[in-house]
């Protein structure tokens, strides 16, 4: 079974002085629409989810997760002096194209009021067939808008006391494993943070020091990794005893490790961070290294079944329970 496997950058979905939106599609890369997730990146800074009853306004940092669970409504501003950037990553097994994020625009030149005939906006909000034409036809933007000074002031500022309703900030959350000069990985589960549990995911952010490893791994559920800065290698072990990826990876690259396929990642000179979900909100992860190997088990079965010596399968078994999942470099 062949699997294309490479790191994809995505592609450019729309551009305007406003800012872009960029996004990986199932068309370049099969594996999204097999493993039925998607991506994309928006430049973009404030947030509101929307539920039916109530709307919040959420400020969004570095590091920050945020939930947008199935039929929430959403915009986006930024209300900084620089460009900020939103990774999208999403489970797609509902979506109407599986691999690809289904977004259903309320306003703008493509969205559902300049869509619907002046005859059904002027009966539905109860305004005359003028009013229906401005209302229908004012929205000449696509997807982004830039500002005016203006109208800048008239967005509200966010509930200060939405942060941990909607959001849980990586930055501050303790790490699962912290290594010195290996590097750190937080994990965040739908335990962990409520609208996760709802959105069916879970969340790792890895931080690798210049040349250190994540040893090898594999998830029960789809992994999807996106570079956020530095590079380093990626190998993925596929079916059939093969590598099916052996390549180097940069920030700004996507790649997806399909179910129970076991992955590994080496930083370069710079380091490299990767923050991934995977399509559970309780993953499963095996590990081949550390304390909590799968090969971490009774010495003479691991001698016989690894053709080892007493003494080297001594060793080894001693370097497994001493192990961490996040390996500085030897030298």
């Amino acid at each position: 079974m062949e699997m294309e496997l490479s790191p994809k950058v995505p592609r450019t979905f729309f551009e305007s002085e406003a800012g872009g939106y960029y996004n990986w599609s199932s068309a370049d890369s099969s594996i999204l629409s097999e493993a039925k997730v998607a991506a994309g990146v928006c430049t973009v800074g404030l947030v509101s989810p929307n539920k039916k009853d109530k709307m919040s306004f959420v400020c969004l940092k570095k590091g920050d997760i945020i939930g947008s669970p199935q039929g929430s409504v959403s915009w986006w501003y930024n209300n900084g002096d620089s460009d900020f950037a939103i990774v999208f990553l999403a489970e797609t097994s509902k979506a109407y194209l599986p691999g690809e994020i289904t977004y259903f625009l309320l306003t703008g030149a493509i969205g559902y009021l300049s869509a619907f005939s002046p005859e059904f906006i002027a009966k539905s909000y109860r305004i005359n067939q003028e009013q229906a034409q401005t209302l229908s036809g004012s929205q000449q933007g696509i997807l982004l808008l830039k500002l005016s000074e203006e109208e800048a002031k008239s967005i509200p500022l966010p509930h200060q006391d939405s942060f941990n309703k909607w959001t849980k900030n990586l930055d501050s959350s303790l790490p699962d494993v912290d290594v010195k000069k290996g590097g750190k990985s937080t994990t965040l589960t739908g335990g962990e943070f409520y609208l996760l549990e709802e959105i069916g995911l879970s969340a790792n952010r890895l931080e690798l020091e210049p040349n250190a490893i994540r040893t090898p791994n594999y998830a029960t559920d789809t992994q999807v990794f996106y570079v956020v800065k530095g590079s380093g290698k990626v190998q993925i072990f596929g079916l059939n005893g093969k590598l099916v990826l052996d390549t180097e990876v940069e920030a700004g690259q996507l790649f997806v490790v399909p179910r129970f396929l076991m992955v590994s990642l080496l930083a370069g000179g710079e380091g490299m961070e990767c923050f991934s979900v995977v399509t559970s909100t309780r993953p499963d992860i095996g590990e081949l290294a550390g304390k909590d190997s799968v090969l971490n088990t009774i010495p003479s079965f691991l001698q016989v079944v690894l053709n080892l010596t007493p003494e080297f399968t001594q060793v080894f078994k001693q370097m497994l329970e001493t192990g961490t999942v996040i390996v500085p470099p030897m030298n």
